[in-house]
């Protein structure tokens, strides 16, 4: 295996896939300095000023004269990007033909939608019954735990003391909880009093079926736990109706996420999500990509793969609105890396973001959704979203996402109500947290060719959508959910 790799003919760094030892020549260069796996090192003299290209793009700029050899990193490079940009839309489509008629083994709702878990969750209008939430799904899974999948329930601190955008986040995001057909019944535990009360979130809801979906009002019972719980018994044996049947992969939505990433992200797993997503376009299915601070730098990648005029536009819109969201906070909209994000290699949002993003393939960009929004398009859709682990994969989650692929280089356990398969970047990580790794993509630079080692992915995503393999999330028990917040709390 070689120490290194350089992503594209036109770099001037190549990324280490091994530690790297000063003097070791590397490309043709001796290495000036220890250089970690993950990291970059210059192939080449950079001058002050000249931008440092990684994967055929600029991802920052020399702030002084770097000579070949020397390790490239936040001491010696800085971000180009500074505020909101006016872009050109030069389409490139990759129309990708359904040629693939793949299934898995799921259950169909009464209303047509299909779910890969057969579950009951407990949905808090507001913060303030988490106690009692807590309580009900203890006493709720020693009553019923042999007779359902599972029971869960998913704290959060909003749902009162909020006004307009952040109130409606909240209410969206609930409202897509309730509505995942992940859930064969739903519990929707109110305290009463909060703004967020069950009248107001009934007009976000909209129409939903009763049997399904019930409601309880806390302050309204007596004995609120006791006969909660006796209400989960009536969800407990509508669930026990649905039975798997043969689904195909096109009713499958599937979200696209990193966290912890290093620099290995952008070489193995992202590519190999990337490629499940093209796989996924191939079936007439449906893939989501959020994080949208982590698309800047990025970003016209993704617009000239739009559709056409409208969506690119739409994009535009998706990108500049989370630049002003940054700048009107008095931020900078460069400013993402994370301490592990860097001591892994990534050096500024630019170098993120041009990992990140490949986890959308090479397919057409069909759709834009706002937060809270359903995916409906089939193919690609971009997600407004912040970089933030779990906002972001609660937002894929109510948008309709079924599983979520989540690439970590540095390791993270977080987990969304759905299946959450975690994917490293390297094999040091998948073997050190085997408790949260689902997949080693680091194979893809050690014994693994891409086309075979998607294929085997696609396998083992179809044996999680059929409940035939469970997450390492779901085996441990974490499921969370994160909601956007901007503004004040009264």
């Amino acid at each position: 295996m070689e120490k290194y790799i350089k992503i594209n003919d036109n770099d001037n760094v190549v990324v280490a896939i091994d530690n790297i030892a000063k003097g070791e020549e590397i490309y043709g260069v001796a290495a000036l300095e220890n250089i970690d796996r993950g990291h970059k090192m210059a192939i080449v003299d950079i001058p002050e000023n000249e931008n440092i290209i990684k994967y055929g793009y600029p991802i920052g700029h020399a702030t002084r004269d770097i000579k070949a050899g020397e390790w490239v990193h936040s001491h010696n490079v800085k971000t180009n990007l500074s505020s909101t940009l006016e872009y050109t839309y030069s389409p490139k489509h990759k129309d990708i033909p359904v040629t693939r008629h793949d299934t898995f083994m799921g259950y169909v709702r009464k209303n047509g939608e299909v779910g890969i878990r057969n579950e009951i969750w407990i949905v808090n209008t507001v913060g303030c019954v988490n106690g009692v939430s807590n309580a009900i799904v203890r006493e709720a899974n020693k009553r019923y735990g042999d007779k359902v999948e599972g029971i869960y329930n998913f704290v959060h601190p909003y749902g009162c003391s909020q006004l307009g955008e952040d109130h409606e986040n909240t209410q969206k995001l609930l409202a897509g909880m309730v509505r995942h057909p992940n859930a064969a019944g739903v519990l929707v535990l109110s305290l009463g009093c909060e703004n967020n009360n069950v009248d107001e979130f009934k007009k976000v809801l909209g129409d939903y079926d009763e049997e399904r979906v019930k409601f309880f009002i806390c302050q309204e019972h007596e004995n609120d736990v006791e006969e909660a719980v006796e209400v989960i018994g009536q969800l407990v044996d509508y669930a026990s109706q649905f039975k798997q049947e043969e689904i195909p992969v096109s009713k499958l939505v599937i979200g696209l996420k990193c966290g912890g990433s290093d620099g290995l992200s952008g070489i193995t797993a992202n590519p190999l999500i990337g490629r499940i997503s093209d796989i996924m376009v191939a079936n007439g299915g449906k893939t989501v990509l959020s994080e949208v601070p982590e698309m800047f730098g990025a970003e016209t990648i993704l617009m000239d793969r739009c559709k056409d005029k409208a969506t690119f536009d739409k994009t535009v819109s998706l990108v500049n609105n989370f630049k002003e969201y940054f700048i009107s906070h008095g931020e900078p909209v460069g400013e993402n890396p994370s301490p592990g994000n860097k001591k892994g290699g990534i050096t500024t949002l630019e170098d993120k973001s041009l990992g990140c993003t490949q986890k959308g393939g090479t397919s057409n960009v069909n759709g834009v959704l706002l937060y809270g929004d359903k995916a409906t398009a089939d193919g690609l859709s971009l997600l407004q979203g912040p970089g933030n682990d779990i906002v972001a994969i609660s937002g894929m989650m109510a948008s309709g996402c079924h599983v979520i692929l989540f690439s970590t280089g540095r390791g993270t356990p977080v987990g969304s109500p759905v299946p959450t398969i975690k994917i490293a970047t390297n094999s040091d990580l998948a073997n050190r947290k085997k408790n949260w790794i689902d997949w080693n993509a680091g194979r893809l630079i050690e014994d693994k060719k891409m086309d075979e080692y998607a294929e085997e992915f696609f396998k083992f995503i179809l044996d999680v959508a059929s409940d035939r393999a469970k997450t390492k999330n779901e085996i441990n028990d974490y499921r969370e959910i994160a909601i956007f917040k901007n503004g004040v709390t009264l």
